[in-house]
């Protein structure tokens, strides 16, 4: 085979005779010449990204000499270090105005002896001018012949030279359309729907659909606009557009001898914006005589023309199967890889020797010796967000793995972690294509393909070709161009987890900022790995362990499950001894370290509680403060805590603390987002509501009762405690006054009563009249107690109220009692134990579970408030327990830690100014605001009396004045009301009461469409209690992913360079984490990389450094108000509609933007006259 190729000379320097090294290797291999003679040695590839990557990989295997060139925007790119030489292109041009720079490439070329050109696809690769400069220059160019790229690179003289060969062609104009007047007349003439095209170049640029007179000057002006700005000419034609054709084109190679052969077809019908998106070899369903024909009339075309080297001719098929030729791209494709895979041809090797002098014949190439061996498809992977409108999408890639493996090939340029996506260029990241033996075995290894992409850091359309590969048309292989715009269930998009990077993003923040985690001082107390404890198994003569590894299975839950509330109510009731609720999993833990408690760490002993208390009475695991803190602190969702410790713990009942008419929100909600709340509560594991009311507002009772009930649940309705019924003193809160409303919440058919001690105010003596009197007068109802050891006698309090005959009382593991927290369970137990109210809770069990939260309380030791004793002034302020040491922590925030003493003594005036009224969330949230303002202002309980009418009091202050938290016992005190809310309006029934009910399908379509398709109903009633919470949650969702699977000392402690850490993220899949290094800070944007080593896989993360200060300049971005227009996406302007003084009127196109190959128009608001 003769050919104008020869072995180069060594150009390498020493280098080159270095063993071993891979220049060593290709210089070795270029030494051999593999075959070739003649002069052409050194070539260039006037093109960058991943086409001018494929041409150098075959060149360097044809022992060629390779030369790059790069715009300054590129000067990072991969292509410019896979060449032998790189030089930069276009100085001072624009990025893609640099590639179009016809002499500069010419002057490199001429400049470092470059033999051969070859253009890659797009920016020169049609351009006949360029062409005939570069074979002017003495350089072969690996290409048609200028004349035949000027004959067919114009698309509307390559229909005329159609139309000669005897091919047929889709009506058009017999011409290039040069004004929108001459547009006008053919539509005019023909009608709609039509295609206006660019006469040259393709890839969907300068192409548009127009369906309506309306529409067609706008579309006229966009395709020549975008034609000229991605071409450098605006010429267009205009073709009666077919309803749902296929797409198919036919591979060339021809040697400019007049011998032309065919490499088959392939099917490109799926598309978006007449940009390919997947492509298929050979097609599906093509009749075997329309695919001869299509063959045939493509080397017609080819021969007619004298064509040389390779080229693509397009036809577009019909639901008759009639076909038409609408063009020929003289250039290689995009999509020539699938025809490589199934042909086994390197086409870029034919075109270099074709161009080097070689025939068809020489390489032997002819119709007969080519034939086709099974399917491939290809799949464009890009940076586009098919969510948005497949907005290109711009920044660093930040992890990058690749697909591979039996019949995968990738084409990349700018594929691995580290690279900058710009919006400069197109928007390809790679081209994924497989090879299978039938086209059902090919698509399978593409989904698999996609399966092991990881591709972080830029958005990408992979979640799009997972839906579209598995969408039925696609399966079937009878797909259409418009088949995307036409099936808008493919943008239903199952959207990657990307769990790994967002874990790095948050542990990248507490690595370089410290933790955020509100409330929390300094580190955490622990470090170390926690120990799970073994629970003794009695049964077991040699003393193994209990085995723990599956949940116990026998408990009071079980009543509930089959048999019903009121039969539950009745079995308590019935129990010899006295049952304990546990308080550990949230009062605890409210009371003592500011709510904090993470799932983690309860589930991590749930299997273990399931069998030490599976005679208690309840867990007290949800509700109250837990709810909002949950999502607001510890970015967890409360739900899920719900669900998840529900499946560890089958058998005991759990209990959650619900606020009446209010759930577990803090203002007033209309009644369905009440009972909603209560059904999903239910639904997701809750079986005992313990119902209250902030004030004892019987009307706020009733609704949360009634939700209970009719949810299914337990209704444990809440007398809450005050004052001292054994104290003749005391006359607002007498035992007369509980015994009324006692009476009152019986009648509504509850099931169980719960005294409620918010404060610790409950005395022994007071526990025996209290619990006696109502138990006399209802021997059938099961009396549960509960109360805070603030003062140190709950132990006695509660050992009293069992002996009165309460049926349950409160506790809390011994490490997590005492203080502000529920008496201890080992006390409490261990009092009992030897008596006939034994609470069948074993000791040696509580002390097992004691050693665990032992550790959880040190590790949690950065949120306790600094109590270490006792407090008895609490039966003067009668603060809640959870509160006094969320207001001790307050005040210290406050700079008012010293003055704890005055607080409290404020707390107390403040109380009698609101009327004595029941102190417990949000009621004594009231209270205590009121009393940091009489402190922060130095205001006595005088002071307020006598200037309430001028003094600008706290908010919930006010509300709570004009009646949103319900009716007081006694009423509001007067004038003070009046002199406070002013003009502002009263309330004076039940504030929920008027509202109107949530539409909460119409919520949960709004949270969708906001948030994703991942929002469910618990969700909705997450938002109806808080929605500013929960929209502040999903946005820390979305930017770390769930940090619930963080264990506790990983989440909350700055990690340690070289510290392992092992995240367990779903059964089975473990990541292991290592900080490598913390970067440098950035002075300009203020950002630091953070190393992380990721299951052996080095990755960076950018963080922002709070601490920094930065030089940053930041562009402006558009605001909310009128006549404020903000960019869809990050690219450039390339034209301007308006003129400055001209009117705007709603809708009118102000510019157009350009970003890879996208191009949007940019409107005006509603805002004319702007």
């Amino acid at each position: 085979m003769s050919s104008q190729l020869s072995t180069p000379k060594s150009g390498l320097g020493g280098i080159a005779s270095i063993p071993g090294t891979p220049i060593h290797t290709i210089h070795s291999m270029r030494r051999k010449g593999a075959g070739h003679h003649g002069p052409l040695t050194k070539l260039l590839v006037a093109n960058r990204g991943e086409i001018a990557i494929r041409v150098f990989r075959t060149a360097h295997e044809l022992a060629m000499h390779t030369v790059a060139i790069y715009s300054f925007e590129d000067r990072m790119s991969a292509h410019r270090q896979r060449a032998d030489e790189a030089y930069q292109v276009g100085s001072g041009l624009t990025p893609v105005a640099a590639y179009l720079a016809q002499e500069d490439i010419i002057r490199i070329a001429l400049e470092h002896g470059v033999d051969m050109i070859h253009p890659g696809y797009g920016f020169l690769s049609e351009n006949a001018s360029f062409a005939r400069k570069v074979e002017e220059a003495g350089i072969a160019f690996i290409g048609p012949t200028p004349e035949v790229i000027d004959g067919l690179g114009d698309k509307t003289k390559a229909r005329t030279i159609a139309v000669a060969a005897g091919v047929p062609v889709v009506p058009g104009t017999p011409g290039p359309v040069e004004t929108y007047a001459d547009g006008d007349t053919f539509v005019k003439e023909h009608g709609f729907p039509v295609i206006i095209k660019a006469a040259m170049g393709g890839g969907g640029r300068g192409m548009r659909v127009v369906r309506s007179h309306d529409e067609f000057k706008d579309s006229f002006e966009r395709a020549v606009s975008e034609a000229k700005s991605a071409f450098g000419d605006g010429t267009v034609f205009i073709e009666r557009f077919l309803e749902r054709p296929r797409h198919i084109e036919v591979q060339l190679l021809a040697d400019g001898e007049g011998n032309c052969i065919h490499l088959f077809e392939r099917d490109c019908s799926v598309q978006r914006r007449h940009q390919k998106v997947v492509e298929v070899a050979p097609a599906t369903h093509l009749p075997e005589e329309t695919r001869q024909a299509i063959l045939n009339d493509a080397l017609k075309i080819a021969r007619y023309v004298k064509y040389r080297n390779a080229g693509t001719a397009e036809f577009l098929v019909d639901s008759q199967n009639r076909h038409y030729f609408i063009e020929i791209n003289p250039r290689i494709q995009v999509e020539h890889t699938i025809t490589e895979e199934i042909t086994g041809l390197d086409i870029v090797s034919a075109q270099i020797q074709i161009a080097a002098g070689a025939t068809l014949a020489q390489l032997g190439l002819t119709q007969e010796a080519i034939t086709k061996r099974g399917f491939a498809i290809q799949c464009r992977i890009t940076t586009e967000d098919p969510a948005t409108g497949f907005q290109p999408d711009t920044g660093k890639i930040e992890v990058y793995r690749s697909a591979g493996g039996n019949g995968v090939r990738l084409d990349a340029s700018s594929g691995f972690a580290g690279a900058q996506i710009t919006p400069h260029y197109d928007s390809l990241l790679v081209k994924c294509s497989v090879s299978g033996a039938t086209y059902e075995v090919a698509r399978r290894k593409m989904l698999r393909a996609l399966v092991e992409f990881r591709i972080r850091g830029v958005k990408t359309n992979i979640p799009f070709l997972f839906r579209l590969l598995t969408h039925d048309v696609f399966i079937n292989g009878k797909t259409w161009t418009t088949f995307i715009d036409d099936t808008p269930e493919l943008f239903k998009l199952v959207q990657t987890q990307n769990r790994a990077q967002k874990l790095l993003g948050y542990l990248g923040d507490l690595a370089v900022n410290g933790s955020s985690i509100k409330g929390q001082m300094g580190e955490p107390g622990l470090k170390q790995e926690i120990e799970i404890p073994k629970l003794p198994n009695r049964d077991d003569p040699e003393g193994a362990p209990l085995d723990t590894s599956v949940p116990c299975q026998i408990g009071w839950r079980n009543i509930i499950v089959e048999k019903g509330p009121e039969a539950f109510a009745k079995a308590v009731r019935e129990y010899p001894g006295v049952l304990i609720m546990d308080t550990t999993w949230r009062d605890a833990h409210q009371s003592l370290l500011a709510t904090r408690l993470r799932t983690i760490d309860i589930a991590n002993i749930a299997k273990e509680t399931s069998w030490a208390l599976a005679n208690a009475y309840s867990l007290e695991c949800w509700g109250g403060a837990t709810f909002d803190v949950a999502m607001r602190f510890l970015y967890e969702d409360p739900w899920e805590r719900l669900r998840t410790l529900r499946k560890l713990v089958p058998n005991i009942p759990f209990q959650a603390l619900v606020r009446g008419a209010n759930a577990v929100g803090y203002t007033s909600y209309p009644d369905n987002a009440i009972y909603e709340f209560s059904r999903k509560a239910v639904e997701s594991g809750l079986d005992i509501f313990r119902v209250f009311d902030s004030l004892n507002y019987f009307e706020n009772m009733r609704l949360g009762i009634d939700a209970a009930k009719k949810a299914g649940g337990v209704c444990e309705a809440v007398v809450c405690y005050s004052g001292d019924v054994a104290n003749p003193k005391k006359t607002k809160y007498t035992l007369q006054y509980y015994l009324d409303f006692v009476d009152q919440l019986v009648n509504e058919g509850i099931h169980i009563l719960c005294i409620k001690d918010m404060a610790g105010l409950l005395k022994p003596q007071a526990a025996t009249l209290l619990v006696g009197a109502i138990r006399k007068k209802y021997p059938d109802l099961p009396i549960h107690v509960h109360s805070h050891d603030t003062a140190g006698i709950s132990t006695a309090s509660m050992i009293a109220a069992a002996a009165a005959g309460a049926d349950i009382v409160d506790v809390a593991i011994d490490s997590m009692s005492g203080l502000t927290s529920q008496p201890s369970m080992g006390a409490v137990c261990a009092a009992l134990e030897q008596t006939h109210l034994g609470t069948g809770i074993r000791y040696d069990d509580i002390q097992a579970l004691n050693q665990y939260w032992s550790q959880i309380r040190l590790l949690y030791s950065c949120f306790e408030a600094n109590v270490r004793a006792s407090d008895s002034s609490v039966f003067e302020h009668e603060m809640p327990g959870g509160q006094y040491t969320n207001l001790m922590f307050q005040a210290s925030q406050l700079g008012l830690g010293s003055q704890w003493a005055e607080i409290k003594k404020r707390y107390a005036e403040a109380n009698e100014l609101c009327g004595d009224v029941i102190k417990v969330t949000p009621s004594s949230k009231v209270v205590g605001d009121f009393a940091q303002f009489m402190v922060s202002n130095s205001l006595t309980k005088k002071d307020v009396l006598e200037r309430a009418a001028s003094l600008d009091f706290p908010s919930s202050v006010v509300e709570f004045f004009q009646g949103y938290l319900g009716q007081p016992v006694g009423g509001f005190p007067e004038p003070l009301r009046t002199h406070i809310i002013r003009d502002k309006p009263r309330i004076d029934g039940r504030p929920g009461a008027t509202l109107q009910p949530l539409d909460l399908k119409q919520i949960k379509a709004d949270l969708r469409t906001k948030f994703g398709k991942h929002i469910n109903d618990a969700d909705v009633s997450s938002y109806a209690m808080y929605p500013k919470v929960f929209e502040e949650y999903q946005t820390i969702l979305e930017k770390y992913g769930d940090l619930s699977v963080l264990p506790t000392r990983f989440f909350l402690s700055k990690p340690e360079i070289g510290e392992e850490m092992h995240i367990h993220i779903e059964k089975g899949k473990t990541l292991i984490i290592r900080l490598m290094a913390i970067g440098s800070v950035d002075e300009t944007r203020g950002i630091r990389d953070v190393w992380f080593e990721v299951n052996g896989e080095v990755r960076a993360v950018p963080i922002e450094d709070k601490s920094a200060a930065t030089e940053t300049v930041r562009r402006e971005k558009a605001s909310s108000e009128p006549g404020s227009v903000g960019a869809p996406m990050s690219g450039v302007v390339v034209e301007v509609r308006v003129k400055e003084g001209q009117e705007v009127k709603k809708g009118d196109i102000l510019c157009v933007q350009s970003a890879m190959k996208a191009s949007d128009p940019i409107v005006s608001f509603p805002n004319p006259g702007g």
